[in-house]
């Protein structure tokens, strides 16, 4: 599964990429993917001591962010096609990506106006404003490091991304791409398995067009 997100980024021509991961998995994740040459790009890695939110990424990230712009996917996230043009053009500000979800109460939700302008995002609202979900694929210029470390944790003891998200559109410097390909938050057996057939469908049907 991680092969997918790692691709989204560097279809965003991202080569120096730094994974983040848990104490007991460290491990397996060096085994697994090595310093990045095999892809053409360059891995670091951190650890993450323990689980305070995502926006924690840009703390325990901060040395290898060294003032640069950034892009951060969740390991989880899978998105047919890439947003490599989307990534690769983005400059300032913050960039997030949103699309229609049947159970917007599960993500961060963005609220927009009549002319689909984005005006709030809340986290897991009991209810929501809208059915449109922030997805795990973030974009942020520099200054998002500092902005983290000034986030309060919330009631749950995270570092939440919504709450950095909500500074940049405050400031007038959140761009919101809305979507409707695919994307899967493949976290269970059952969506992993979803998303798994539907690549594989999207291969056999270019596989065909090429014959």
């Amino acid at each position: 599964m991680i092969y997918y997100p790692i691709n989204t980024l560097i279809q965003g021509g991202i080569k120096d990429i730094l994974i983040i991961i848990a104490p007991d998995y460290s491990g397996q994740f060096l085994n697994l993917l090595g310093d990045g040459s095999e892809f053409g790009v360059h891995f670091n890695y951190a650890i993450q001591k323990e689980p305070k939110g995502l926006a924690d990424a840009f703390i325990v990230g901060k040395n290898f962010i060294d003032g640069d712009n950034v892009t951060m996917i969740l390991g989880d996230n899978i998105f047919d096609p890439g947003f490599g043009a989307q990534i690769k053009s983005f400059e300032k500000g913050a960039m997030v990506f949103a699309k229609k979800v049947e159970d917007p109460e599960r993500f961060g939700v963005v609220e927009f106006d009549k002319d689909m302008k984005a005006v709030s995002i809340e986290e897991k609202p009991e209810n929501p404003k809208s059915n449109f979900a922030v997805v795990g694929l973030y974009c942020y210029d520099c200054r998002v490091t500092e902005f983290a470390s000034k986030l309060a944790p919330s009631l749950r003891g995270e570092i939440e991304i919504t709450d950095l998200n909500n500074i940049y559109l405050k400031n007038g410097e959140m761009k919101v791409n809305v979507f409707d390909s695919l994307w899967e938050d493949a976290g269970t057996f059952d969506s992993l398995l979803k998303v798994s057939n539907e690549m594989a469908n999207n291969i056999a049907k270019l596989t065909e067009s090429d014959k």
